[in-house]
């Protein structure tokens, strides 16, 4: 059976690409070897909870990784780290008051709705529904990923390959439609 090499591509260009890959990961541990317990203490120092910490500093390791060969500068590694760690806790925090926040007013006993209640509720949901058809889809996503979903503008940006700026254009957009067409 024949080996599968993509057009243009040698034996040669193969093995060089191979051994990029391999000295890339090899710096990439160096650099994480240096920074020891770095996204831990930073997570830490954000969130105040070493199991929430953890799951933070994995995740930034992880994200260094898959992004370190886009670094510019190899030897900022260690305030990179520290970049994405912070930014992590912070949105990992935010993420834990707002459910925090969801599950204690679900707990709040709350007065039954009226008849007047449900209507005026249904009806507001027809003309929000309404709404969000007028909209591009570009800007009904980013608005549903970040207002409903309870995304961050990061993760938006990431999970749509999108710059951050892009992403609070199109949601500021998107709000400014929304509120302009339920007045």
């Amino acid at each position: 059976m024949q080996e599968f090499t993509w057009p243009g591509r040698t034996a040669e260009t193969e093995l060089a690409f191979d051994l990029g890959k391999a000295a890339l990961k090899r710096e990439f541990e160096q650099r994480l070897e240096e920074c020891g317990t770095l996204a831990f203490r930073v997570a830490r120092g954000v969130l105040r909870n070493a199991a929430d910490a953890e799951d933070v500093a994995q995740e930034a390791i992880l994200r260094s990784y898959r992004r370190f060969p886009g670094l510019r500068d190899p030897s900022r590694f260690r305030a990179w780290l520290v970049r994405i760690s912070f930014r992590l806790a912070l949105d990992h925090g935010r993420s834990a008051r707002r459910r925090e926040q969801r599950e204690t007013a679900w707990a709040i006993d709350r007065p039954k709705p009226t008849a007047e209640d449900i209507a005026a509720s249904n009806e507001f949901g027809r003309r929000l529904e309404a709404a969000m058809a007028t909209l591009s889809e570009k800007s009904r996503l980013v608005l549903l990923l970040t207002s409903m979903d309870g995304h961050s503008l990061e993760e938006v940006a990431e999970l749509l390959r999108l710059p951050v700026g892009t992403v609070k254009s199109r949601l500021h957009s998107a709000r400014k439609q929304l509120a302009e067409k339920l007045r």
